[in-house]
């Protein structure tokens, strides 16, 4: 029986995307041949609509055929129209099906900085790239060093997105450890974080610097499995019992808007270190959340 309910919750999701992306990409379509700024802009909310539609059926489908319990602590009013830097843990695939089904239509819709390779995934690619994901080129430090031009053309690709998003409400997503955690890379890495791989701290700093006071908070989430890290069969095959998500709203420190993180040392240094103490309060969240009961949501 098991395989056959992956088989047809996999399908229903498939039918969904299917369904969502073709008015999506007809929407950009027109969009892109339309003759003014003006009139591009005013086709943007249907282009939000249609995703937050297509998240909306998925969120709906978790509660309907899962049994998975989701805890959710937050203390603040979130806007629909807001501006917001969303950081985050980053364990599974399940983590992006999490937060979609928790701020959907409670904040703008989350665009992911996503590596350039996923723009060829079937349908979702396309429909990331309508909706004007930043595809980012996600180069390593030996690859950087090798050829230092790659780095710039990362902030440039941030700049471009960001150019962008200062136009219209919008909720940026970063999952600041940069990959999926794992026992082996916490140990390659001699992470001095119990649960959490080392935060990479440059892509937050270009999204500060290129912003600037577009943004009017930080939304610093921890999502904990319990029951261990899952995979996508878990959740399509119902085995993840308890979700837990916490939820700060941060201010955005003025001191660290406006620095050059590239080129000053000093700086860096400081936005570091603010990073870093982030970082371990989520890492004391964290183990909290795996062994404490939270709001059911």
């Amino acid at each position: 029986m098991l395989p056959l309910r992956v088989t047809f919750v996999s399908l229903l999701l498939v039918a969904n995307t299917v369904l969502h992306v073709g008015p999506l990409l007809l929407v950009a379509l027109i969009k892109a041949l339309l003759p003014s700024k003006r009139l591009r802009k005013a086709s943007d909310p249907w282009l939000t609509g249609i995703a937050e539609s297509w998240i909306g059926v998925n969120s709906w489908m978790v509660d309907r055929f899962f049994r998975t319990r989701f805890h959710v602590q937050e203390d603040m009013t979130l806007h629909e129209d807001g501006h917001y830097l969303v950081l985050a843990n980053h364990q599974s695939w399940v983590d992006i099906v999490v937060l979609q089904k928790v701020f959907n239509r409670r904040i703008p819709l989350m665009r992911f900085f996503l590596k350039r390779q996923l723009i060829w995934v079937p349908l979702l690619g396309l429909a990331w790239w309508a909706l004007d994901f930043p595809f980012m080129g996600r180069h390593t430090p030996k690859q950087i060093a090798r050829r230092p031009e790659l780095a710039g053309r990362d902030i440039e690709a941030t700049r471009r997105a960001c150019d962008k998003f200062r136009e219209i409400p919008v909720a940026i997503m970063n999952f600041v450890e940069g990959t999926r955690f794992t026992p082996e890379k916490h140990a390659r890495q001699g992470s001095p974080y119990r649960h959490l791989l080392k935060p990479k701290s440059g892509g937050v700093a270009f999204v500060l610097d290129a912003m600037g006071t577009g943004l009017h908070a930080i939304l610093d989430v921890t999502i904990a499995y319990p029951a261990g890290r899952p995979s996508m069969v878990d959740l399509l095959a119902d085995r993840i019992p308890d979700i837990h998500v916490h939820v700060r709203q941060r201010p955005i420190p003025e001191e660290l808007l406006h620095g050059d993180y590239q080129n000053d040392r000093a700086f860096r240094v400081r936005f570091q270190q603010w990073m870093n103490g982030l970082w371990q309060e989520k890492d004391e969240d964290l183990g909290r959340l795996l062994g404490e009961e939270a709001r059911v949501a």
